[in-house]
């Protein structure tokens, strides 16, 4: 249910999103601010960035005139770059988790092709529980008319030994929480 964000929720988002291994930053919800962490979690190298569906396009006006940043990639990019960044239409606190939509734009591929995976979430759409998000303020909302992924940290796996991260999607997740 969505509601005005108070401390406690983002608190115990980040700390469960924590418990993930994703790392993760509260950003004011500007396009300066968006922009600084953006370039300082991509590394400086290039990135495939989805058109966001769900967080303010004009936030990342900056972002997107960086020479680094691809929205529409050849095949032969999409294979070659590392990294990728998707908005997500509500986070859960409870699990630390980040709704992704998996539209027709990048953010399937993004979700699970790169090796690390730029989160952007507003602080305004993070929920206490996962049945939350399929309470009746989504069901009849157009989240819930497209597929999604519910992203819960990097990719991680132990099925023959060790955990290994990055086996079956980004090894790395990083979250910016825009408030």
């Amino acid at each position: 249910m969505r509601v005005e964000p108070n401390s406690d929720i983002i608190e115990q988002f980040i700390s469960s999103a924590a418990n993930t291994t994703a790392s993760i930053e509260r950003i004011h919800a500007d396009a300066e601010s968006l922009n600084n962490s953006l370039i300082a979690a991509s590394e400086k190298e290039m990135v495939l960035l989805a058109e966001p569906d769900y967080v303010d396009p004009e936030l990342f006006s900056i972002f997107k005139s960086n020479q680094n940043v691809i929205t529409n990639p050849s095949k032969t990019l999409i294979s070659q770059i590392k990294i990728g960044i998707t908005d997500a239409f509500c986070a859960i606190a409870a699990t630390g988790s980040v709704c992704v939509p998996i539209t027709n734009s990048l953010s399937g591929l993004i979700s699970m092709l790169v090796n690390k995976h730029i989160v952007v979430v507003d602080s305004k759409t993070i929920v206490q529980r996962p049945r939350d998000v399929f309470s009746d303020e989504y069901l009849n909302t157009k989240e819930l008319k497209n597929n999604f992924s519910i992203i819960t940290g990097p990719s991680a796996t132990a099925d023959m030994g060790p955990l290994v991260r990055g086996v079956h999607g980004p090894g790395k997740l990083h979250i910016i929480i825009l408030e």
